[in-house]
């Protein structure tokens, strides 16, 4: 029988594997591009991608420890490295919760807010390079709405920026992208990021 957490990993599996194809563009020289998100650098993002991955394949045991930020040397073939280590980790993992210092979280919980987060990223980094795909439509409308239950108006100018304005018939993408205070630009059907990194974008 297909439980919540087997479908929360192949989310998971999918948002993985779509972040892979947008790192493969990644180069030194791209470093200190500016992100859709407020005052990072695509190394400041790609530093940041691994820490969570390290925090989410923890969660497979069913703890994340609580500790401030520490320095990491990012490597693009590290975060792979890393994206496989924590694919297998939560497929053999059976924990029903995840304590988060105080908090207790459901597992299938845990792991769709890891795939919204990697795909999410996935979609900073491409924009950082240039060379970003779109989110695929079924991944996006997958995740819609899990952004809708993680995300509440107490995240709005702390970790997200304010929702920006869709159509009601707009590609899931733009709907997932813009819910999360990404600033959407360009001709219809191109989602592209937003080059001022001002104050209040999404991170």
């Amino acid at each position: 029988m297909t439980t919540a957490l087997d479908r929360a990993v192949e989310l998971l599996d999918r948002a993985l594997g779509y972040t892979r194809v947008v790192l493969a563009d990644v180069t030194d020289r791209q470093l200190d591009h500016s992100t859709p998100c407020a005052g990072w650098s695509l190394e400041d993002l790609l530093r940041h991608m691994e820490d969570a991955l390290d925090a989410f394949t923890e969660a497979a045991s069913g703890v994340i420890g609580v500790s401030g930020p520490r320095p990491a040397s990012t490597r693009v073939g590290v975060l792979h490295e890393k994206a496989c280590a924590l694919l297998g980790a939560w497929s053999r993992a059976e924990p029903a919760a995840v304590a988060v210092g105080d908090l207790e979280l459901a597992s299938p919980v845990l792991v769709a807010a890891a795939a919204l987060e990697i795909t999410v990223h996935g979609w900073d980094v491409g924009q950082a390079t240039g060379h970003g795909a779109r989110i695929p439509e079924d991944l996006a409308r997958a995740l819609l709405p899990v952004a809708g239950r993680l995300v509440d108006p107490t995240d709005r100018g702390v970790r997200f920026a304010r929702p920006r304005p869709t159509a009601a018939d707009a590609p899931y993408d733009a709907r997932l992208l813009a819910f999360l205070g990404r600033h959407l630009t360009g001709p219809p059907g191109r989602v592209r990021g937003n080059r001022d990194t001002g104050p209040g974008v999404a991170s």
